[in-house]
């Protein structure tokens, strides 16, 4: 079975997650710089069957989109065009980066390993992933 990758946008940094090929474990996958985030897809689409991918949509608590929202709305229009032949579903990602944070704390690293800022992008997106399995994404 394809897998499905998340995708935690940030305007310098965007993480990446993906399933097992069974689709039961989310694991991170990298951070890369935004701006290289297409190249990458397409090596690795290139190199392991992907089914689609899951985008964390930015939202405030009040259900309103993020001042960010805009760009993640534009890198879904480019995924659908560059990989038309892979779905694209959106995920609130409202409490992602809290639920991070909280994830390295409880990890048990030092000071200066939870100061590699790419480790939240990454288990964000691993987040953003497990809780679409968990709700039965509509892809499944």
């Amino acid at each position: 079975m394809p897998r499905v990758l998340a995708i935690d946008f940030g305007l310098k940094r965007t993480g990446l997650a993906v399933t097992d090929p069974l689709r039961i474990i989310a694991t991170a996958l990298d951070t890369v710089p935004s701006a290289e985030l297409l190249d990458f897809l397409k090596v690795y689409v290139g190199k392991e069957p992907v089914d689609g991918f899951v985008v964390g949509l930015p939202m405030h608590l009040d259900g309103k989109p993020a001042e960010i929202a805009p760009n993640v709305h534009a890198l879904i229009d480019v995924l659908k065009t560059t990989f038309p032949a892979l779905w694209v579903e959106t995920v609130d990602e409202r409490f992602t980066s809290r639920m991070a944070q909280q994830t390295l704390l409880a990890s048990g690293k030092g000071k200066m390993a939870r100061r590699e800022k790419g480790q939240l992008d990454r288990i964000s997106a691993t987040i953003i992933l497990q809780g679409w399995m968990e709700g039965g994404g509509s892809r499944q």
